[in-house]
């Protein structure tokens, strides 16, 4: 087993999870202002250093996914958040693209930029701690979209970028994301999210990427939110299960589930429904931003300084996705 295989398995193991911590100061500013708190750099880490110290870290989350100022930053005690994060049991991660622009020739379609220096990036972010990385390309669903150059030119990005992080000895995620924003049917997002990741992987096996070594992070099938159809958890469950059984190598150890706008309860219980359902040998975990941190971040910006309330909404949000990737969580837990 490589080196690679064991991070993933060691970051998904007893259905611990990802906490998605790696927002964008602008992102990050966005959520702060909307709850009232000002941004700065010290209100920012002390919103992420209070669930990163929380007890849940050892229990359920494998892994965190860092934005390049956190990772820079030590904490109240003195020591680098990494090390903060690697004494609580988890792996330290970053976010290494720069972001999605517009693609040329597909002006209302997004290409992720970042691969230009990316190689020296990467030793560095090894050196301060990290252990695995994140890459996202968009798609969005519309009557012509995502278009076959949309489809193309983000597969080739992700695997570029998953070959290079190999080499530095860390782990790609690899994050195909197809939007929920749209008209769409959840038919539309089962044929649109199947071809997308299909083609991911045939740029990954060209790239000479180890499969073993990735852990895939792909949205649930869902129809838009803006289509009015309402369809089943359960079907949610069945079509997501359907698509990636489809068109996910068997070798690929491990997905985690990104969130992609859905509630924090719509979150879990789709995630628990996929392993009642799951009769594959993947991994089927969470990756989750929004769906882990918001009632956290609402009850902490009424009061900075209670850590130990923050902490204890975080860590029942954190046991709820860990049950539900086990396929052990039921509504009445929430209480």
């Amino acid at each position: 087993m490589s080196e690679l295989n064991n991070i993933v398995l060691k970051i998904l193991e007893n259905g611990k999870g990802i906490l998605a911590a790696d927002e964008s100061t602008a992102t990050m500013t966005k959520r702060l202002e909307g709850v009232n708190v000002n941004s700065t750099p010290e209100n920012r880490l002390l919103f992420r250093e209070t669930l990163f110290s929380s007890s849940s870290m050892t229990k359920c989350i494998g892994g965190v996914i860092l934005y390049d100022e956190t990772i820079k930053q030590d904490s109240s005690k003195k020591k680098s958040i990494a090390k903060l994060i690697s004494e609580m049991g988890s792996a330290p991660g970053i976010k290494v693209d720069t972001g999605a622009k517009v693609l040329a020739g597909s002006p209302d379609e997004k290409i992720t930029e970042g691969l230009d220096g990316l190689r020296e990036r990467l030793k560095d972010y090894y050196k301060l701690g990290a252990r695995f990385t994140k890459w996202r390309g968009v798609y969005n669903i519309a009557k012509n979209y995502p278009s076959k150059l949309s489809i193309h030119s983000n597969a080739h990005a992700l695997a570029r970028y998953s070959a290079l992080v190999q080499e530095c000895n860390m782990v790609p995620i690899v994050e195909p994301e197809v939007l929920m924003d749209g008209e769409h049917s959840a038919q539309d997002c089962y044929e649109k999210t199947s071809e997308v990741i299909k083609r991911c992987f045939d740029e990954l096996i060209l790239h000479k990427v180890d499969l073993k070594g990735i852990i895939l992070k792909p949205n649930m099938i869902l129809a838009g939110n803006k289509s009015g159809e309402k369809i089943s958890n359960d079907e949610i469950a069945k079509l997501t299960l359907k698509c990636l059984e489809s068109s996910v190598p068997s070798e690929v150890p491990g997905i985690a589930f990104l969130s992609g706008g859905q509630s924090e309860l719509e979150a879990t219980e789709n995630l628990n429904l996929i392993n009642k359902h799951n009769n594959t040998n993947f991994i089927m975990s969470y990756s989750y931003g929004r769906a882990l941190q918001q009632s956290a971040l609402k009850f902490w910006s009424k009061d900075t300084k209670n850590i130990e309330g923050t902490q204890k909404i975080f860590n029942h949000r954190a046991k709820m996705n860990t049950l539900a990737a086990q396929g052990k969580w039921s509504k009445d837990l929430e209480n």
